[in-house]
C-alpha cells in the first residue's frame, strides 16, 4: 500500500510541480499569473487522445504535434489576454482576462472533444497497474526531462540568460535593447510546451477530461504560492510533496476531507510564511 501511494503521489505531483512551473515561466516574463496554466495541462491530454487515437498518429509524432500546439496556445494568451494589459497591472485586469481565455479553452475543448473524461492510449505498453506501470513514472520522467532542460537553457544559452534578465527586471533589459515582446512570447510558448508535455505525460493517468484545466489550475498554483513565486526549484519541491500528501490524505480520510487536508496545510504554511517556504525578495540586478 505504501508502494502505491507513493508512486501515485509522486506522479500527482510531478504534474503539479511541472503546471507549477508552467506559471512561473509565465509569470517571470510579465509579472502576470495566468489562469491558462491548467489548461495548458488538460489540453496536452486532450490534444495528444486526440492525435494518436482518433487520428492515428505514431507517439512521438502525437507528442511533437501537441506540444506544437500548446506552445501556440501559450503564444495566443500573450498576445490576447496578457499584453493589452499589460499597462494596467494595477488594476489586475489579467485576473480576467486570462481567466476569461482559459474559461473559452475548457468550453470549445468540451464542445469539441467530449464532457466525458476519454481513455488516453498506453504509449509503451509497460507495466500491469502497479507502482511500477508507465502512468506512474511517465510524469516523473517529464518533470525531470523539464528540470534539466530549463536548467540548461538558462546557465547555457543565451536566450535563457535573456529570459532571466527580463524577470529580473524587463525596464533594465529593455533599456539594454533586448527585445522584452519577443522574449516574452517565446517565454509563453516556452510556457506551452511545458503544460502540453505535463498533460501528455499524465494522460493515462488523469485520462483525457476537459475538466482537468480547473482541477490543475488550482492544485498547480499550490505548489508555485508554497515554493515562493518565480521559484521553479520551490515549485518542483512542493508539487513532489503536495501530491505524497494529496494521496496519503486520500488513502487516510479519503473524498472532500482530503481536499480540507490540503487547503489546511495550505493556508498555514501560507500563514507562517507569506512569500513561500522558498520564497525571498529579489535583490539582484542585471
Amino acid at each position: 500500500m505504501l508502494a502505491a501511494i507513493l508512486a501515485s503521489g509522486l506522479a500527482v505531483g510531478a504534474v503539479y510541480a511541472l503546471i507549477g512551473v508552467t506559471y512561473n515561466v509565465m509569470f517571470s516574463a510579465s509579472r502576470v499569473m495566468s489562469f491558462t496554466s491548467g489548461q495548458l495541462g488538460m489540453l496536452g491530454g486532450v490534444l495528444g487522445a486526440m492525435f494518436i487515437a482518433r487520428l492515428g498518429l505514431p507517439s512521438l509524432l502525437g507528442l511533437a504535434a501537441t506540444l506544437a500546439c500548446c506552445a501556440a496556445v501559450g503564444v495566443l494568451t500573450e498576445i490576447v489576454a496578457v499584453r493589452p494589459v499589460l499597462k494596467s497591472l494595477e488594476q489586475h485586469l489579467y485576473v480576467l482576462s486570462t481567466l476569461a481565455l482559459a474559461l473559452m479553452i475548457q468550453q470549445v475543448t468540451a464542445i469539441e472533444w467530449s464532457t466525458e473524461p476519454q481513455p488516453f492510449p498506453r504509449l509503451f505498453g509497460i507495466g500491469d497497474g502497479g507502482p511500477t506501470d508507465e502512468k506512474f513514472w511517465l510524469p516523473l520522467l517529464a518533470c525531470a526531462v523539464v528540470v534539466v532542460g530549463l536548467e540548461l537553457l538558462y546557465r547555457r544559452t543565451l536566450v535563457g540568460r535573456a529570459f532571466l534578465a527580463i524577470a529580473e527586471d524587463n525596464f533594465a533589459a529593455r533599456a539594454l535593447g533586448l527585445p522584452e515582446r519577443n522574449l516574452r512570447m517565446a517565454s509563453y510558448a516556452l510556457a506551452g510546451v511545458i503544460g502540453g508535455l505535463a498533460g501528455f505525460a499524465s494522460g493515462q493517468l488523469l485520462l483525457a477530461f476537459f475538466a482537468n484545466g480547473s482541477m490543475l489550475n488550482f492544485y498547480g498554483f499550490v505548489p508555485v504560492a508554497l515554493g515562493g513565486m518565480g521559484n521553479n526549484r520551490g515549485a518542483i519541491a512542493s508539487g513532489l510533496a503536495l501530491g505524497v500528501f494529496q494521496q496519503a490524505a486520500n488513502f487516510l480520510v479519503g473524498g472532500v476531507f482530503a481536499s480540507v487536508a490540503v487547503f489546511t496545510v495550505f493556508i498555514v504554511v501560507l500563514l507562517v510564511a507569506p512569500q513561500g517556504l522558498m520564497g525571498s525578495p529579489s535583490v539582484r540586478r542585471v
